[in-house]
């Protein structure tokens, strides 16, 4: 079974171009998939029961119906290779329906929270102006976590105030960055130690930043600012995106910015612009 999976994840990682990330969580996913069916020896002996016996399995262990949506997408995805390599004749997923998701609005902070939080970003040592600039760029960018990791020097074009990211399936767009955020990466490169690395942020020990330790810095920086939430590299993205579209930036736009692949993504945000002129209307109109 597990010659299967290394095709299939291979695949993924050649013909799909799948980022590390996403290839660590299909082939995870199958293990678990494949260890509740106790690991049967034969792909062909795998049934539709089994995929809605594993379903109830993890509403059982409590897992979010987001997680079980994912897994599921993992298997079918999985199964229609293996039909189309010929490997099996019926796929076991195809009458299997996936569970409803619940919509949940996005967390952000609002304009005067971020100020204050990225305000509070101050030392005097490398990984001070290191996190700062990390920080900022993030919030002026909108990029997720995997591709501020992924930026080099050569990425960026500060005299046009231009990133080049590489996104989801390596597809490149190029992104606006803001004064602040400008200043602080002049400031961190200014400070920066020399190196061999072509990677623009580097750990302590002089390599490539990974997704991890980004998520230590903010998670660092969450609790000494004192703001009282929990702030993580999702709501820093959420808030680039509700803070453009309140200034009346346009959804298209904000998808570009993003590097979202379908609209309908992107309007998750335009929920959340809604429930806060909801909120406006409720207090400021004397006969809401």
């Amino acid at each position: 079974m597990q010659q299967l999976i290394d095709k299939f994840i291979e695949h993924l990682k050649v013909e799909k171009n799948f980022s590390i990330n996403t290839l660590v969580n299909y082939s995870g996913d199958l293990k678990q998939f494949f260890k509740f069916c106790g690991e049967k020896e034969n792909i062909r002996n795998i049934s539709g029961l089994n995929i809605r016996e594993f379903v109830v399995e993890l509403t059982l262990k409590k897992y979010g119906k987001a997680s079980i949506e994912r897994k599921l997408a993992t298997l079918k995805s999985f199964f229609f290779y293996l039909k189309k390599e010929s490997i099996i004749e019926i796929d076991p997923t195809g009458n299997v329906s996936f569970p409803k998701k619940d919509k949940k609005l996005p967390r952000f902070l609002e304009a005067p929270e971020m100020g204050r939080f990225l305000d509070s970003i101050k030392g005097v040592k490398e990984e001070d102006f290191r996190d700062r600039a990390i920080l900022e760029i993030l919030y002026s960018t909108g990029l997720r976590v995997s591709e501020l990791t992924g930026l080099n020097k050569q990425s960026l074009d500060l005299n046009n105030n231009l990133i080049r990211v590489l996104g989801k399936g390596s597809k490149e767009r190029i992104v606006p960055v803001g004064e602040r955020a400008k200043e602080a990466l002049r400031s961190y490169i200014s400070k920066k130690a020399g190196n061999e690395e072509d990677a623009l942020f580097l750990n302590n020990k002089k390599k490539r930043l990974d997704t991890r330790t980004v998520r230590h810095i903010i998670d660092k920086w969450s609790k000494s600012s004192k703001l009282g939430k929990h702030i993580s590299p999702h709501s820093i993205r959420h808030s680039f995106a509700t803070h453009l579209l309140d200034a009346g930036a346009d959804l298209r736009s904000v998808q570009e910015l993003l590097g979202h692949a379908n609209l309908s993504t992107t309007q998750i945000y335009t929920h959340v612009t809604r429930e806060k002129l909801k909120s406006v209307y409720d207090k400021a109109h004397p006969r809401a």
